[in-house]
This record gives C-alpha cells, structure tokens and sequence, in this order.
C-alpha cells in the first residue's frame, strides 16, 4: 500500500470512500476537494483536506508539502450530462483544465500511479454491442463523454511521452450511502429522497432507458485492485445487467416503502438510451467481480438517506 496518496474530489460520494480505504491501509491521504458538491462531514478521519478548485494554481503547493504522492487518485469532476450540454465550456474547465492540472503536477513534483476516473455510462454513446467491452468504439453523446474520453488519451500521451504509470476505470452508474439526494446527478440517491419526501420522482422519456447500476463498495475494490495492475490502459467497472428507469423506481419505493407514481417529462438531450458494459477484463486481468446484488445494494442506500435526513 502507497504511503501518501491524494484523492481529488475526495469529499465526495465516491472519492470520500476511496479515501477512506486508503486510510484504513494505513496510507496518509491528503483531500482536495472545492466543496462544491463534496461535504466536509464525507471526510474519513486521518485525511487532510484542502478546500480547493483543481483549477487553482496553487494546487502546487498540496504537492510540494506531501513531496510528492504515490498514487493520485483523480476523482474530481463536473458529472452532470445536462450542465454539460447547457455549457460545454464550464465542463471542459474541469474536466480538462484541471485535469491537466493535475497531472503536470504529478509529474513536476512526483507520481508513483496516477488513477483516473473515467465513466463507461458515456464515453461509448449507443454501442452495437452490450455488455460492452473497452474494444467497442467511443461515440460520446454529451461534451461530458467527450471530457472523460479526453482525460483518457491525454493519459495515453503521458504514459508514452513522459512515462507517466496509470490505470483508468470506467464506472458504470455508481450508486451507494453518501450520494446526494438534492444533487444533479445520482437517479437512485434523487429518486429516493423524493420518494422519502412523499413525492413523484420525476422520469424523463418513456423511461425504458436502462443503466448499469453498481455499488460503490464494488468500484472501491476494483480501483484497489487496478492498483496492482502491471498493464497501462482501462478497464470497465459495471455489473453488465440493464435495468431500466420504471423498474428502478419500483425496487426504490419497495424500498422505501411507498408507491412510484412518477411524474413523466420530456427525454432530455446528451443521454443514451441503453447502457450495459462488459467487466471480463478486470474479472479476467484484476480477479475483480461485483459482490453486491442490486435489491441488497438499493435497501442499504435507502436506509442510508432516510437515516441522513434531519427529521430522522
């Protein structure tokens, strides 16, 4: 296990469990984080954190204090499809910029692994083929795609040209405790804290859009495993199951016990229809699987939000 390690965007839903791992191998974790989704409480307890925009070129100090890391762990991001469609520029700002601000630090001040974050939910658009595989080729639908598959290649070019060691993991639908209810993006975390609310979640299209949903712990564990890895690329993490928006919401209210009555609106721009990606590279290459079954992995989430809400 790496002896310092960052964590961008590690006071978020996924980067702050992420984090938390490393601590309990006993890594010093340093967190930076502009909190402008993430929250201090998400902070596991013997990490730093640094309240500050990638962006900021002061992100240098972060790395001349620690000396450099052994592992950057690149979570940070803009992850909304819609912002990103509305304002591909805003998008672009994080998602590249500061990318690359973080990865020319990396390599000025020292990087023993850099691990990037991609997303398999986008950088494919509508693939022939599901479960898809990393072969299939990238068509992104949303400048959010174009971003990711961006942070992709730049990794490529480093790794070639400036010998920087990587390894990227293309989440499908995360999902998990300690995803925001009122955020963006999260369709189970958004569902769910309607549904506790007493509302209609909101469904656009015909909602037979399906996704592949997985559970952080499992995408924790596959970017430990991925950490090992003696090959430079990418690997999908996902379940390779589809479930669709109607069937989502149902196993939500089950869980929540209630009724899903959703209130239907317009498909909107920049989102794929079907997702599924295939993970036999990482089952084959990393021993990795997911663990979680979607009814169990649903109920824990659930329980997580109502505990959270301020009337519990």
């Amino acid at each position: 296990m790496p002896q310092k390690v960052l964590v961008t965007g590690g006071a978020g839903f996924i980067g702050s469990h992420v984090a938390e791992a490393y601590v309990k191998k006993g890594a010093r974790v340093w967190i930076v984080d502009d909190l402008s989704s993430g929250r201090p409480a998400n902070v596991p307890d013997g990490a730093r954190l640094v309240q500050l925009d990638i962006r900021d070129a002061r992100l240098a100090d972060v790395f001349t204090e620690a000396r450099g890391f052994d592992i950057i762990s690149h979570h940070a991001a803009q992850i909304d499809v819609r912002v990103s469609v509305s304002d591909p520029r805003r998008d672009a700002g994080v998602n590249i910029d500061g990318f690359l601000n973080v990865a020319e630090c990396g390599l000025r001040f020292g990087c023993g692994r850099f691990m990037f974050v991609s997303s398999g939910g986008v950088v494919y658009g509508e693939p022939d083929i599901r479960p898809t595989p990393e072969t299939t080729p990238k068509r992104p639908l949303s400048p959010y795609g174009v971003t990711k598959l961006s942070g992709e290649y730049y990794l490529n070019y480093y790794a070639h040209e400036r010998g920087l060691d990587y390894a990227a993991v293309r989440y499908s639908n995360v999902y998990g405790p300690r995803q925001d209810p009122h955020g963006e993006a999260g369709v189970v975390a958004i569902f769910t804290g309607v549904l506790l609310a007493g509302g209609r979640p909101r469904v656009f299209g015909d909602g037979r859009q399906t996704r592949d949903y997985v559970f952080v712990a499992d995408v924790v564990a596959a970017l430990l495993a991925a950490l090992d890895s003696e090959r430079l690329g990418v690997y999908n993490v996902g379940t390779g199951i589809e479930t669709d928006v109607l069937d989502l919401g149902a196993r939500l209210a089950a869980a929540c016990d209630r009724e899903f009555d959703p209130e239907m609106a317009p498909a909107r721009p920049g989102e794929a229809q079907r997702i599924s990606i295939s993970s036999a590279l990482a089952e084959r290459e990393l021993g990795w699987r997911p663990a979680s079954d979607l009814a169990d992995g649903l109920r824990v989430t659930a329980e997580s939000i109502r505990a959270a809400r301020p009337s519990a």
